[in-house]
Parts: structure tokens; C-alpha cells; sequence
């Protein structure tokens, strides 16, 4: 555990988006906190079952609790100390066993802002102890049961900015409605954006398939035009040839024709002299 904590003090974000320094999120400025007795006694008794519990910045005390490294299982027994805390800035429970009678726990820990539920134990039960969180702005439900059923809790959360649902069973007309009550929320994955892209991209698509279409037309058309000139003029081309063979043989025929006329007539003449 000792080693843990060691390691976190010198890391700005933990793995996962799990623990974000102040100044990653621009908290503000000078944020103080009067921790009672109690107060420590209950940090103490988080790092005493394994959760990490570090100040959120030199002037910020606020704290940011994570339990996703610890050693060993953790699940609800080890949020106890957390009932009723005012200061926890963020918490961590990725990974862990804590189900919904768990987050009973965290319905008094109105500062938190942030908080990783994914691959808990939760159902759509549980989120309704979330209901007076109402600076919660980050949650991350991958991987976990909640469903549509769930929307209507997670609506109410009236400064939510950032929601995980990945690997749930919130679909997309859950995420219609719950668009309808955060215009601004960001919902990773989006099926409504999901959606929109691939009726682009199938747009984007069909439009290019009917430009390859309508170009290999063209082109074949282009090449038939081509194929029909190349044969109208080899056609021409050899027309003309025949015209000319055939003038030729015609030629060659009238020539023969006079010669054979002109030879007659001088066969004749020599007759005509001896008759005379």
C-alpha cells in the first residue's frame, strides 16, 4: 500500500482518466476545505483499506480517493468511511466489487465531480443513490448493468458533462431522452452521432459508387464511339480501295477493250487494200 501511495504523489493522472490533478481541471483557484478531526480520521481510515486519498492541490484539499490499485478486494465495506464526507473531490472504484448497496455510501458526498464506476457491480438500482450529487459532472459506467431503465436518474444529474456507456445497455433511444434533458452532455460512444456518420458515410459511398458508375459509363461510351469511328472509317477506307480496284479493273478493261478494237481495225485494212 505504502508503495501505492509513493507512486501516485508523483503522477498528475493515474491510469484511465482515474485521478486528474487540479490543475489538469482547472479547479478553482484557492479552494479550502476545514477538515475536522473526524474528517482525517475517516482519510486515514480509506488508506487503511486500501484506497489511495491525496490532495487534490497545494491549494485545494480537497480530496481525490481511488481504490482501482489497491491490494486485495474491495468492494462496499471499504466505502463506509466515505458517508457523509463533503470534500472528496473525485473517487475511483473501477474494477472493484462494489454493488449497489456500495453507492448508499456516496449519497451525502455531494462535492464529488467526478467518479469511475465501470466494471463495478452496479445496476440501474444503484445510480438513485446518486440523486443529491448535483456537482457531478464526470461518470464512467462502462462495462457495467445499467440500462435504459436507468436514463431517467442519470437525467437528474443536472450537471453532468461527460457520460461513459460503453459495454451497457443504454441504447439509442435512451440516449435521445438524455440528450433531450443535457443539450451540452457528451456521451462516449454516441449512437445518435454513430448513426449520423454512417448515413454519411453510406451517402458518401453511394455518391461514389454512382461516380464510378457514371465515369466507367462514360468511358465505355468513349470507347464504343472510338471502336465505331475506328470501323466506319477502316469501312470507308476500304470502299474506297474496292472503288478504286474496281475504277482500276474497269480501266484496265476499256484499255483492253480499245486495244483489241484498234488491233481488229488493222486486220482489217490490209484485206481491204487487196479487194481493192
Amino acid at each position: 500500500m505504502k508503495k501505492l501511495v509513493t507512486l501516485a504523489l508523483g503522477l498528475a493522472v493515474l491510469s484511465g482518466g482515474a485521478f486528474v490533478r487540479a490543475e489538469d481541471e482547472k479547479t478553482p483557484e484557492g479552494v479550502k476545505i476545514e477538515l475536522t478531526d473526524a474528517d482525517k480520521a475517516a482519510i486515514e481510515k480509506v488508506r487503511e483499506a486500501g484506497g489511495m486519498a491525496l490532495q487534490v492541490a497545494q491549494n485545494d484539499n480537497r480530496y481525490d480517493i481511488a481504490f482501482h490499485l489497491a491490494d486485495g478486494d474491495i468492494g462496499n465495506d471499504q466505502l463506509k468511511p466515505l458517508a457523509g464526507l463533503k470534500f472528496i473531490h473525485s473517487l475511483n472504484l473501477r474494477g472493484t466489487n462494489v454493488d449497489d448497496k456500495g453507492l448508499e455510501n456516496l449519497a451525502d458526498v455531494t462535492g464529488l465531480e467526478r467518479l469511475h464506476l465501470e466494471k463495478t457491480k452496479i445496476t440501474d438500482a444503484g445510480l438513485k443513490h446518486l440523486a443529491k450529487l448535483d456537482k457531478l459532472n464526470y461518470l464512467n459506467l462502462y462495462g457495467t448493468a445499467i440500462t435504459n431503465a436507468a436514463v431517467d436518474d442519470l437525467a437528474a444529474l443536472k450537471d453532468l458533462k461527460k457520460l461513459y456507456i460503453w459495454e451497457t445497455k443504454i441504447d439509442i433511444e435512451g440516449v435521445k431522452k438524455l440528450k433531450a434533458a443535457h443539450a451540452d452532455l457528451e456521451i462516449v460512444p454516441d449512437p445518435i452521432k454513430e448513426q449520423h456518420l454512417a448515413e454519411l458515410e453510406a451517402k458518401r459511398k453511394a455518391e461514389a459508387e454512382k461516380q464510378q458508375a457514371e465515369e466507367e459509363a462514360k468511358k465505355k461510351a468513349e470507347e464504343e464511339k472510338k471502336k465505331a469511328e475506328e470501323e466506319k472509317k477502316k469501312a470507308e477506307e476500304e470502299a474506297k480501295k474496292k472503288a478504286e480496284a474496281d475504277k482500276k479493273a474497269e480501266d484496265a478493261k476499256k484499255d483492253a477493250e480499245k486495244k483489241a478494237g484498234d488491233k481488229s481495225a488493222e486486220e482489217k485494212k490490209p484485206e481491204e487494200k487487196k479487194d481493192n
